[in-house]
């Protein structure tokens, strides 16, 4: 699983017919500052990812690739590489709270 942080949505209205309905999200992945342990880190890439949660933007969901990606969306054959699979609450590492949704 990837942590990653909701920064926009993704509006492709030509696409293949069995991604009709999804909603795409521009996600970025974060990880926990190494230096503090204090803040969740952005990382420089991003992920477009589907999303049946209704996950918006700010929000940190944690995201799935590949063949669990296809699974979580209940059809092995969706060409779909990154699902959203959780809204996450907070992230506690070492009893010090980094991020707890709004």
């Amino acid at each position: 699983m990837i942590l990653a942080r909701v920064e926009g949505s993704v509006v492709a209205t030509k696409k293949n017919p069995k991604m009709t309905g999804s909603k795409l999200l521009l996600v970025r992945p974060v990880s926990v500052s190494a230096a503090t342990d204090q803040e969740l880190k952005s990382g420089s890439g991003t992920l477009i990812a589907t999303d049946a949660l209704g996950a918006g933007e700010g929000d940190v969901v944690l995201i799935v690739q590949g063949s669990s990606a296809r699974l979580a969306v209940d059809d092995k054959d969706s060409p779909v590489d990154a699902v959203v699979i959780g809204i996450v609450d907070t992230v506690d590492v070492q009893r010090r709270e980094l991020y707890k949704a709004k």
